[in-house]
């Protein structure tokens, strides 16, 4: 498994998995079209440098051009994931 997606704090920065999914997933199409990587790439697979780009603050969301989506409050994000990992109990 990527170390990066091994715990919740990766989640928690993003705002939350869906951003982090979409986030990933327009990185992984810019680099498959011929973007350069922002990390060393040596011996690593597409996915693994999208997660380190992030974990490196090399790329985000950027909330200024996305219509109807706010940055998250990383308080509101943690509080919500601690809740949910309660109710799992």
């Amino acid at each position: 498994m990527i170390e990066g997606l091994k715990n919740d704090a990766l989640v928690r920065k993003i705002g939350g998995p869906y951003r982090l999914a979409a986030l990933m997933q327009r990185r992984l199409k810019e680099l498959i079209d011929g973007a350069r990587p922002l990390v060393d790439t040596e011996g690593k697979n597409l996915v693994e440098i999208v997660v380190q780009e992030i974990v490196e603050d090399k790329i985000a969301i950027d909330y200024s051009k996305s219509e109807g989506i706010s940055a998250p409050k990383l308080d509101e994000v943690y509080n919500s994931s601690e809740q949910s990992s309660e109710g799992d109990n």
